[in-house]
């Protein structure tokens, strides 16, 4: 695990939280822990990291309320939900909503720890994605109009010839252009290239 790793455990039974926390301590990960749904959203941050153990039945806000206020918020967060009997048809719906998973009370403690580390390793990859995602973007910025066009055709497999006739530009500008797109995004080859605008249109 890495110092970034939190999980964020939300449950209203002070006893059940508690020893929540005492099982995930053992994973040397920091828990941080909450009574409602409320508490939590108010202490998270933009840049937040790690995964939560929700639980679906909470006062106030629901889990699966709260669920849709993180992905409102952009937050990507691994979630996996707890659940109490009789509320598998509201787990159906937190798994279409994009939870890791849920288990059902009482649960195996080795079960959601094996489920906490998979859910930390996906929030790991989620945030590396992003960050490539940004920084493709942010090379892709740096792009006139024109070297834009000039790249969406050449990522097409276009020809030098072909992108001239159809900028209506000479294929020595097309050349200039491809050679400054090249040294402003810091790639070295059309394979770089196309991997960069497709890393930057994928969704972060």
């Amino acid at each position: 695990m890495t110092e970034a790793d939190v999980v964020y455990v939300v449950e209203d039974d002070a006893m059940v939280r508690q020893s929540l926390a005492l099982l995930l301590g053992t994973m040397a990960v920091e828990v941080r822990s909450f009574a409602t749904g409320r508490q939590f959203l108010d202490s998270i941050s933009p840049d937040c990291l790690g995964c939560v153990v929700l639980d679906l039945r909470l006062p106030g806000l629901s889990g699966l309320e709260v669920q849709a206020a993180l992905l409102e918020r952009g937050l990507n967060l691994p979630i996996i939900f707890i659940t109490g009997h009789g509320d598998v048809p509201l787990a159906v719906e937190a798994m279409r909503g994009g939870a890791i998973d849920f288990l059902q009370k009482p649960f195996d403690g080795e079960l959601l720890l094996g489920r906490v580390r998979e859910a930390l390793a996906a929030g790991r990859e989620q945030k590396a994605q992003r960050e490539q995602h940004e920084d493709a973007a942010a090379r892709l910025d740096t792009l006139s109009r024109r070297e834009r066009e000039v790249l969406a055709l050449v990522v097409e497999g276009r020809m030098n010839k072909t992108i001239a006739a159809e900028l209506g530009i000479s294929a020595k500008t097309v050349e200039d252009h491809r050679a400054s797109i090249m040294r402003k995004t810091a790639t070295r080859s059309v394979a770089e290239l196309v991997k960069l605008a497709t890393v930057a249109t994928r969704p972060a």
